[in-house]
């Protein structure tokens, strides 16, 4: 199995992304094209640089004779534009503070005259610009579901419905690129994974469309969830909030630096150039050892047990719901003759170590058990990914499993073939059968 290892020691953002992507072999074309497809009059500038020591590919979005800037640098850049217009222009009306609107849009943000602010886009019509670019449906989808990683952060932290949001710099046209540019390049890449380091967020305060934050940013702490973090001190944002949404999509596990036969390296760059600390992202490819181990992923997990021969059924339905709501990784009851030849079942309980104290609780404090028994096993689990395919009804989530290249299984997601039945009246297996169908007429990996 051939995999890719990003080490984000310095943290990762798109253009880091993307010049490690064109370092690994990836085309440089295949991106020019990709970001002419999308016709936002962008392009591509790729050079070699080094970073404290370290050479490495940079690339650059160009939009209409600008280049873009890391965050802070392009918010300062703003706010001095808006300093010299309000002295030319006394009476013009600047909202001085960062009161949120409902589309989650600061009023600063809005009224800034001369549109010295990048557009404010939807996710609906960035789903169009990326829906009519000329590039694969496999890219198109996990383009796609990175903004909708995004929205969906931006969305909790504003509190608001996520087809309400108007991104500020994730709706710029640099940010676009960066998004399709690292979906058309992963897919070009020709790894069955990417496993992906803990990642160095940085530290200090970053300033943003809605004022000034520490570091990591809201929406990067959202879209971190579950994933290794830490800060080795240096005071700048490493992950950017496109940067964390990329891994999110794209990263299918973390771990260590994995066992492998390793084939090249690969370097991207960022902007800035820290002394004695090499901005730059690292990916390592490789074939996997050749072992059950090396095809499948292996993890310890506890596995907790509990009799029960005295609960109200309907109790043990919400029981099961609340283990699973609370993280379990599954739940399943086996019913069995028990002592006195009373009628019970066995609740079994699979979950992450750390979470195991978690749920053993609310075991005793949802049911009737004195006891529960709890062991630590080793599984094996597939690789697993996924696409998104499209249905007359909307987008259904497929989820592959592949064993050393070669998929084994797929599944349309449950949740989101009968989230569609219930909307449109359809009956559940019709939709299930229809995602399928999709997926078996559309591009295979």
């Amino acid at each position: 199995m051939r995999i890719a290892y990003l080490e984000c020691f310095s943290g990762i953002s798109g253009d880091m992304f993307l010049g490690a992507l064109i370092d690994a072999g990836v085309s440089s074309e295949l991106l020019q094209n990709t970001v002419a497809a999308l016709g936002l009059g962008a392009k591509l500038e790729i050079s070699r640089v080094v970073r404290s020591g370290i050479s490495a590919t940079k690339v650059d979005v160009w939009v209409d004779g600008e280049k873009d800037l890391p965050r802070e640098e392009y918010w300062a850049k703003e706010s001095h534009k808006e300093h010299d217009h309000a002295h030319e222009h006394p009476h013009a009306e600047h909202a001085p503070g960062h009161k949120h609107s409902h589309h989650g849009q600061s009023e600063a943000a809005t009224t800034i005259a001369h549109g010295h602010q990048p557009p404010h886009r939807g996710l609906a019509e960035i789903r169009g610009i990326i829906s009519r670019a000329e590039i694969r449906d496999s890219a198109k989808a996990t383009a796609i579901a990175i903004f909708e990683a995004l929205g969906g952060a931006e969305a909790k932290i504003h509190n608001v419905p996520v087809e309400t949001i108007h991104f500020h710099e994730v709706g710029a046209v640099d940010a676009i690129v960066d998004i399709v540019c690292a979906a058309v390049g992963a897919s070009a890449l020709g790894v069955d994974e990417i496993v992906g380091s803990p990642l160095n967020v940085g530290g200090g305060s970053v300033h943003c469309a809605h004022g000034t934050f520490p570091v990591p940013a809201p929406a990067t702490v959202e879209l971190l969830k579950e994933a290794p973090v830490y800060s080795s001190g240096l005071e700048a944002e490493l992950v950017t909030p496109t940067g964390a949404a990329i891994v999110r999509t794209l990263v299918r596990r973390f771990a260590a630096f994995p066992q492998m036969k390793i084939e090249q390296s690969a370097y991207g760059a960022g902007s800035r150039d820290f002394p004695g600390h090499p901005n730059v992202v690292r990916l390592v490819l490789g074939e996997a050892a050749s072992t059950l181990a090396s095809q499948t992923s292996s993890e310890t997990i506890s596995v907790l047990e509990a009799n029960l021969d005295d609960l109200n059924p309907q109790v043990f339905g919400y029981v099961m719901d609340r283990l699973l709501e609370e993280g379990a990784l599954d739940v399943f009851g086996m019913p069995v003759q028990m002592k006195k030849n009373r009628p019970g079942m066995v609740l079994t309980v699979l979950s992450k170590p750390e979470d195991a104290s978690k749920l053993t609780r609310l075991i005793f404090s949802e049911t009737t058990t004195l006891g529960v028994r709890g062991r630590d096993e080793v599984r094996q689990t597939l690789a697993r990914r996924w696409e998104n395919v499209r249905t007359e009804w909307g987008d259904v989530r497929i989820k592959i499993a592949s064993m050393n290249g070669t998929v084994t299984n797929y599944a349309p997601e449950y949740e989101d073939c009968r989230r569609i039945a219930t909307e449109h009246h359809v009956p559940l297996k019709t939709v299930m059968q229809a995602a399928a169908r999709a997926y078996r007429g559309g591009e295979k990996p």
